[in-house]
């Protein structure tokens, strides 16, 4: 399969947040790699450039010769895992051995010329999103609860809502993974994997938070484990609205925050990538909660003019 300009230039220009001699001496090899491999997983192309880049780095300053095949063997991602990545959550450093791994998978069976194996996965189905009049109220909900438990509440509904994150993922985020020097809070890349940039209805209060924090977590920052299984849906279980409102759930806040980009206009495409999914056939569950359009726009979509 031939990777399409797009990806290819990704490829060519992408440079990590490394120095350069630390990463020249494997940037060929690395992007190589991430070319064979990518046509045959359904990752994004940042995330394997992200978790090979930063192999490749590690085994060459270990004196590993600069050799893929030998990143990739299962005895050197596992040494990775467990020395290499210090400065990176448990949980990323997980998803990160995932990604290393179907990278080998992938070359292997590319080295075959064999189709790559079908994973056969049951996603749990999308919840549906809350209401706009239900947001808005717990919204000024979790705005008037006292001292930490505030900062909690709109850390959670800001980077959900705000930033359509999973609960894995906003556990992970602190105040330094925030950029807001355009004007628009920015997700960091290197964290996510991908481009994700707040919503402009939550971008005061994230950069407020992220300002707050600092080198902290956002949500829930006195934590005693980094990554307890337990972290994100515990909260709701103890800070539950009163006035008949639904919990909070990160799972809803991400369905608002999809179904709303789609009910928006925006592009399938553009929405999936800042998703975190492999393409827009993902977004498929969401359709049902995004209302329809009405009838003269649709009329005037299809004479010709744009949204």
């Amino acid at each position: 399969m031939t990777l399409n300009s797009e990806i290819s230039g990704l490829i060519r220009d992408y440079r990590p947040r490394l120095p350069y001699r630390r990463w020249a001496p494997v940037a060929d090899q690395v992007r190589a790699t991430v070319a064979a491999a990518a046509p045959a997983t359904c990752y994004e192309v940042r995330r394997l450039l992200y978790a090979v880049g930063r192999l490749a780095v590690w085994a060459d300053s270990g004196g590993l010769p600069r050799d893929p095949g030998l990143w990739l063997r299962t005895e050197t991602i596992d040494a990775f895992v467990l020395s290499g990545c210090p400065d990176l959550e448990g949980s990323t450093v997980q998803t990160c051995r995932t990604w290393l791994r179907r990278t080998r998978e992938a070359l292997v069976w590319v080295e075959r010329g064999e189709a790559p194996p079908v994973r056969i996965a049951s996603p749990r189905s999308p919840q549906p999103p809350y209401e706009e009049g239900e947001l808005a109220r717990l919204r000024d909900w979790a705005g008037h609860l006292p001292g930490r438990a505030r900062l909690d509440g709109l850390a959670l509904m800001a980077l959900g809502a705000g930033c359509g994150l999973t609960s894995g993922e906003l556990r992970q985020v602190r105040g330094h993974h925030i950029d807001t020097t355009s004007g628009v809070p920015v997700l960091d890349e290197d964290l996510l994997g991908r481009l994700v940039a707040c919503r402009a209805g939550w971008s005061v209060v994230l950069a407020e938070l992220a300002d707050t924090a600092g080198e902290g977590y956002l949500f829930r920052p006195g934590r005693k484990v980094t990554a307890a299984k337990n972290l994100v849906s515990s909260w709701p279980s103890r800070h539950r609205p009163s006035g008949g409102l639904p919990p909070l759930s990160a799972r809803r806040l991400r369905s608002t925050w999809i179904v709303g980009l789609l009910a928006e206009g925006i592009s399938p495409s553009v929405v999936a990538a800042a998703a975190g999914m492999s393409s827009p056939a993902g977004l498929a569950p969401y359709h049902q909660w995004v209302p329809p359009l009405p009838r003269k726009e649709v009329i005037r979509l299809l004479h010709g003019h744009r949204r």
